[in-house]
């Protein structure tokens, strides 16, 4: 029964301190995460890596309908790989892994007053908040995340190149 006593007391003593440095350390690991995916995008990120629930488009047909408009950018957040296996047509490969690599030919080709739209592969993937993070910080203020990504636009049955 002793034995059982201490190693509730070291476990509880564990977790305490525990979750005090997770709490304490900037890239704590949040503690309530987003796993609905009807509410957006899956997410457990850090505490300071929010996602930017503001500027989500949640519909495909949403997503369709700008596609359509002609007046949006679309631009792909995944690897080049990914990109060269099926995108949407006419969308900008700006692999989130190789910003900063990329980013002054798209500053070349695209003006900060341009209308984008960042995707990457669905809910469960959050290149697209990070790249749409990186382009409104590189001045971009018409930026959005298409979160269904390129999954859900080939689910659809919508065009892809």
């Amino acid at each position: 029964m002793r034995t059982a006593k201490e190693i509730s007391i070291i476990l509880g003593v564990s977790l305490l301190i525990a979750f005090i440095f997770n709490y304490c350390h900037s890239a704590g690991i949040a503690v309530v995460g987003q796993w609905d995916t009807a509410q957006g995008v899956v997410t457990a990120r850090a505490k300071n890596d929010i996602v930017i629930a503001g500027i989500e488009i949640e519909n495909v047909d949403q997503a369709k309908k700008l596609y359509d408009s002609g007046n949006y950018i679309f631009v792909d957040a995944r690897s080049v790989e990914d990109y060269e296996t099926g995108h949407i047509p006419g969308a900008v490969s700006l692999p989130v892994g190789r910003f900063e690599e990329n980013i002054a030919a798209f500053l070349e080709r695209h003006p900060p007053e341009a209308s984008i739209i960042t995707y990457c592969s669905g809910r469960t993937c959050q290149d697209s908040h990070r790249l749409a993070e990186n382009l409104l910080a590189f001045g971009y203020d018409n930026v959005n995340v298409f979160i269904d990504g390129f999954p859900g636009w080939e689910a659809e049955g919508h065009p892809i190149e």
